[in-house]
Formats: C-alpha cells, structure tokens, sequence
C-alpha cells in the first residue's frame, strides 16, 4: 500500500472502530511502527481542516478516535432524535473533580473532602460513564476505588489527565485537607500492614 492508501485504511478502521483504538493496535493492523501511525494520523487531521470536514481525530492518553465536530452536534441531535442529556449538578461537578484530581479514591476519601453523602452522585456519574470501579483499597470492608474514562476525557476535551488544570495552591485549606486526606489513608493503610 502506498502512503494514500495507507491514510484512506487508517481513516476507515478509525470510523469503523467508533471506540477509540490504541496506536499499538493501529500499528500491529498496518504493520508499520506507532511513530509512522502518529504521522498518518497528523496528515489526516490537516486534511480534515483544510477540507472544512465534520470529522477530527481526538487523542486519548494512547488511543485515537474518529469524531464529529462539536458545531455540527445540533444537525446530528435532530437527524437521530437524541434527547438533550441532562447536565451536570454542581454536586456531580465536585465529585467529579475530587475523583480526577486524586484517582484512585474510595467513596469515604470523597465524602470526607465534601463533608456530606455522595453515594447517589457516584451512582449517577457511573451511569454516564463518565466514572468507573477500579478495584478494591486493601483494607477492612475492601472499600471500591473509584477513577475517571476515556468518556470524561473525551467529554471535557482532554488527551489525558495531565491535561487537567492545575488546583490553586493559594487556597491553604484545600491543601491541608488533601494533606491530612493522604496521610490518613497513609496511616490507615500502615496499620493494616503492621
């Protein structure tokens, strides 16, 4: 295949996909190494902005999807009837934000930051994929770790976490509380081992 052909394979597994794909699994389809992949995929992506295209290509962390463009979204809602999803509450956005900014975390660690009950918010963000289960903290009660998708990042425009803005450090009681947070969980996880 020549350079083109490879550009117009790659666009089609891409599209076909729907999910975003790994550059590992992109480069083991086409047999060529994940740095000419990610030279493709650049020249792909010049081509869709030159043309005006309803389609870009999105990375995240280590994996590339085929998307529309976020102008076109209101042709797209009304071509196949998508019920406008309901926004995030402040309370879903602080949750949220606990977990970005400090996954792994157990519904406990995010409570203690709030200071009330987030079972509900948690359930709510599970269901929009926007949060998953990421195992077990190995403590009494194994309570469930909690950390963000490729849906939050997809969803906030983000490659990956580190993408995320920085916390203010100013704010001497946001950096005490994470700081007595760690070292309880530090501490709690001493006792367990001891």
């Amino acid at each position: 295949m020549n350079k083109q052909q490879t550009i117009a394979a790659l666009e089609a597994v891409l599209f076909a996909s729907g999910d975003p794909i790994s550059i590992d699994r992109l480069s083991q389809t086409f047999e060529i190494k994940p740095e000419e992949i990610e030279k493709y995929i650049k020249e792909l992506e010049k081509r869709y902005d030159e043309q005006g295209s309803g389609f870009y290509v999105v990375r995240l962390e280590n994996t590339y999807q085929l998307v529309t463009r976020e102008d076109y979204a209101p042709y797209i809602k009304t071509a196949f009837d998508i019920k406008r999803r309901t926004p995030l509450s402040p309370a879903a956005l602080e949750v949220l934000a606990v977990i970005a900014y400090n996954q792994p975390v157990t519904r406990a660690f995010i409570e203690q930051v709030r200071g009330v009950d987030c079972s509900g918010v948690v359930s709510t963000l599970i269901e929009k994929g926007l949060i998953e289960e990421r195992g077990r903290l190995e403590l009494p009660g194994r309570p469930l770790l909690y950390g963000t998708t490729k849906t939050f990042l997809r969803s906030f425009s983000l490659n990956d976490l580190s993408d995320l803005p920085p916390l203010p450090k100013d704010n001497p009681e946001v950096n005490d509380i994470g700081e007595q947070l760690q070292i309880s969980e530090e501490e709690m996880t001493n006792e367990e081992v001891s």
